[in-house]
């Protein structure tokens, strides 16, 4: 194990364990200075890949971070001057343990996904530049259930997180973080961030929360707060699930939309909160007893229009597909739904669309672009067959592991699919330009985390 001040590390089956804390430079030079290593490697990869994939520099990007995210807010309840301040510590931190990086770097890393996805299209048609394909924004599979479709009538979520393995390869983190002010949060995360990113998290108010992306959605107003503040606030701060909202609503950029699924153990509540730009759903205690994400919103406005082609029905797509999957698994499992229900549900692999049991693809709910020749895409010049992507990670909560923040996560892939870099680019070397920034992830099990935990 590893020391700075109060803070520490540990790895375990695949995930870093880092525990930080006190006031907000403090427990970011801890972060920075026990993860400096990764560091290092995020921002070589970052360098390379930003100019392969964007046609710009990595160092633009950094600057519009610095011009987007630095803004005040006099208007907001919490300031996300707190957030810079724990992002200058992580680059302080850095470079005390040897690293060449800066803020404003950890900044731009932070909001990659909002600089690349959101902001980058709205700015290069701005500019005048070739109209960019719509961004993927499909980056989860996700349930919440509670009531008399768990066992003991409590809270269970699970989620797997889908991404570009080239950045999501990095969201191996589990941060536990007790701030100086607000509640503790035992979040998923990756190295430099000061939110989870992949979004499954607990806080010792009660709240227990995951998202998944909506796809689609393009709209961005670049002169409100980014999402990565709002949310990190949000489970830093709120209270109740009504606080939660009200603190992700307010000076809402659309930057990472989501539908956000909340619990609340104290209550036994459950939520799905979905937020567009100008609009917003939020929806109590289903009669079903449960929610699903599957990258698609539910609410008709922001999926008509806000977003374009979501793939809400179409089964051949992974939104319409998982739709259809995981309400017929919660069906399944109706009554019957513990954590243990919930790993078998996020590893599930049959295929709504070839009706196969066990078709790992786009399409289930671990998803598996890697192994998907995409033949049965409905979208002309997309997406890209055999593309490096998909889930790369599982976690499950119920209500009494949230209660003493904690969880069950297992890294690599949520069904133990191991993923080996050479062998899938000697296969598919039309990306052999990710050789050198693409890493193995060999089978891993499930493993309970929980705060303050200390390694061997």
């Amino acid at each position: 194990m590893q020391k700075s001040g109060k803070g520490y590390r540990f790895d375990q089956n695949g995930w870093i364990y880092l525990h930080i804390e006190g006031d907000a430079f403090e427990r970011g030079f801890q972060h920075g200075y026990l993860l400096a290593k990764e560091l290092e490697t995020i921002r070589q990869s970052l360098r390379y890949l930003t100019l392969f994939n964007t046609g710009k520099t990595w160092g633009f990007f950094v600057e519009a971070a610095a011009q987007l995210f630095t803004k005040e807010f006099p208007s907001a309840k919490y300031p996300a001057k707190e957030l810079l301040n724990e992002i200058r510590g992580i680059a302080n931190g850095a470079q005390t343990a040897g690293v060449d990086i800066t803020w404003q770097e950890i900044l731009a890393w932070n909001g990659y996904e909002e600089l690349t996805d959101y902001w980058w299209p709205n700015e290069k048609a701005r500019l005048k530049y070739a109209p960019s394909m719509p961004a993927q924004h499909d980056h989860c599979s996700a349930f919440m259930a509670h009531g008399e479709a768990t066992v003991d009538h409590k809270i269970v979520m699970a989620h797997n997180s889908w991404s570009n393995f080239e950045t999501g390869q990095f969201s191996n983190l589990i941060l536990d973080i007790v701030p100086s002010e607000g509640h503790r949060i035992f979040m998923q995360s990756a190295p430099g961030f000061v939110d989870s990113f992949a979004d499954f998290f607990v806080t010792d108010a009660g709240i227990m929360g995951t998202e998944t992306t909506m796809g689609g959605f393009s709209l961005y107003k670049s002169d409100e707060m980014a999402e990565f503040f709002r949310v990190r606030l949000a489970m830093q701060y709120a209270e109740s699930l009504e606080e939660f909202v009200n603190l992700m609503k307010k000076h809402n950029n659309g930057g990472y939309a989501n539908s956000w699924l909340l619990g609340n153990t104290k209550t036994g509540d459950i939520m799905r909160f979905e937020l567009g730009l100008e609009f917003w759903n939020v929806e109590m205690n289903p009669e079903q007893g449960f929610f699903i994400g599957f990258n698609a919103p539910t609410d008709p406005r922001i999926r008509n229009l806000e977003c374009s082609n979501t793939g809400f029905a179409d089964i051949r797509r992974h939104q319409g597909a998982r739709q259809v999957r995981l309400g017929d698994l919660m069906k399944k499992h109706y009554g019957k739904i513990t954590a243990d229900v919930g790993k078998e549900i996020i590893a599930d692999h049959y295929d709504v669309y070839l009706q196969k049991d066990d078709n790992p693809c786009s399409r289930t709910v671990d998803g598996h672009y890697e192994l998907d020749d995409r033949a049965y895409m409905s979208q002309p010049g997309r997406p890209l067959p055999y593309q490096p992507r998909g889930a790369v990670d599982g976690k499950v909560c119920d209500s009494i592991m949230a209660e003493s923040l904690s969880f069950l996560a297992r890294w690599g892939n949520s069904s133990g699919l191991e993923f080996k870099a050479e062998l899938f680019l000697n296969e598919h070397p039309q990306w052999s330009y990710l050789d050198g920034y693409l890493y193995d992830r060999p089978s891993k099990p499930w493993t309970m985390f929980e705060a303050g935990q200390k390694g061997d």
